[in-house]
């Protein structure tokens, strides 16, 4: 055989071995690095106050995240509400004409759409009007062709012009009486067959209210449904005149229903009107969202953050936010592999939140419920 043959083959050999070695190297340093970078990582989470956890888990824990908001406690205005549909969002259908109900289509809760017919009342009111309406367009048909003989002798020299100026000016009245009177018929929403009024729904939503019977006399302008739309709500808080001069438009709301779900919000107006009754100033609040979770006459309790006054300085954060470690109050700002401890001095506590003289800058992320958890989880780390 060739020596510089065997040589080749030699060297080739020897390079597959330095590449399986090389290659079992590179297998060894990866597999184990995973494990080793966790146990490292769980080493460092007790020294440096820091919770090892991923969004699943801050998802299964209900650990809720928000940023700090700025202001001190002083700036918090607690408020009872109530929710309400906007001025434009709900509307109170009535009978234009007295008579008897002879059909319903609609019940409470079905949906309706804007011009959609609810109800139909039989009325002598509105057998007249329909009369009227058609007397209306019988004249102008006959003044039409009283216009055309006119034009048409006129033409001939049988007739003087001024016969003809009369037929156009009785057409030209009689042209304004049939708009008169359809004008009316159509605000009666009276049927095609004159016998009833329709009861027609001038937004879409749903009915909120029925009290109305098939078969019964409803005089004119009876309420007989209310149609509201649950999208357009509004908020009306009641204060002290003092307090509402503080709220400003666009001022933060947070509102809480009885079973605890939170709605963020918006202040609209403020009116710093007192109620005479009440002694009390109404603040208009809009909801950012939520619709799903509150409705029409829904009692909430409203968190207003105030921007007005001397009350903008500082930051607060629920109580529920601030936990002690030791003889440190801390709270739980949220990091890329979990959330960390962040010690804080704590300041004014009103209303369920905290104030935070020192330590936390406003907006920073922080755990907002559920911080319990997380020290928890060092309580463990630190047994460990």
């Amino acid at each position: 055989m060739n020596p510089e043959r065997n040589k080749l083959y030699a060297g080739a050999a020897m390079g597959l071995l330095l590449a399986a070695l090389a290659g079992f190297g590179v297998a060894r340093m990866t597999g184990p690095s995973a494990p080793t970078a966790e146990t490292e990582a769980a080493a460092d989470a007790a020294q440096t106050d820091t919770v090892v956890i991923t969004q699943d888990g801050i998802k299964t824990s209900r650990i809720g995240v928000a940023p700090a908001a700025a202001g001190g406690v002083a700036g918090i205005i607690l408020a009872s509400a109530t929710v309400e549909a906007t001025p434009d969002a709900e509307a109170v259908l009535t009978a234009r004409a007295a008579g008897t109900v002879t059909r319903i289509f609609k019940r409470i809760g079905d949906p309706v759409s804007a011009g959609e017919t609810i109800a139909l009342v039989e009325s002598r009111d509105a057998s007249a009007i329909a009369a009227d309406r058609s007397t209306a367009a019988a004249r102008v048909t006959l003044a039409s062709r009283q216009l055309a003989r006119e034009r048409i002798l006129l033409n001939q020299g049988v007739s003087p012009r001024a016969d003809y100026e009369t037929a156009e000016a009785n057409l030209a009245v009689a042209q304004a009486e049939a708009r008169q009177a359809s004008a009316a018929a159509s605000a009666a929403m009276v049927s095609r067959d004159g016998r009833s009024v329709a009861v027609v729904s001038s937004i879409s939503g749903r009915i909120t209210s029925a009290p109305v019977n098939l078969g019964a006399f409803v005089q004119a302008e009876t309420e007989l449904f209310r149609v509201a739309d649950p999208r357009r709500l509004q908020i009306e808080a009641s204060m002290p005149a003092a307090d509402a001069l503080r709220v400003k438009a666009g001022d933060r709301v947070e509102l809480t229903t009885n079973n605890g779900q939170k709605v963020e919000g918006q202040v609209r107006s403020a009116t710093g009107v007192v109620d005479p009754q009440t002694r009390q100033a109404t603040v208009v609040v809009t909801p950012s969202g939520g619709g799903g979770l509150i409705a029409p006459g829904q009692l909430v309790q409203a968190r207003i953050f105030a921007s007005g006054g001397d009350a903008a300085s500082g930051v607060n954060v629920p109580q529920d936010a601030v936990q002690t470690l030791g003889d440190r109050s801390v709270v739980f700002v949220r990091t890329r592999q979990g959330f960390k401890a962040q010690t804080v001095r704590v300041g004014t506590r009103s209303g369920g939140m905290v104030e935070i003289a020192s330590g936390l800058p406003a907006n920073t992320v922080i755990a907002t419920t559920n911080a319990f958890l997380l020290k928890a989880e060092l309580g463990k780390e630190s047994a460990e």
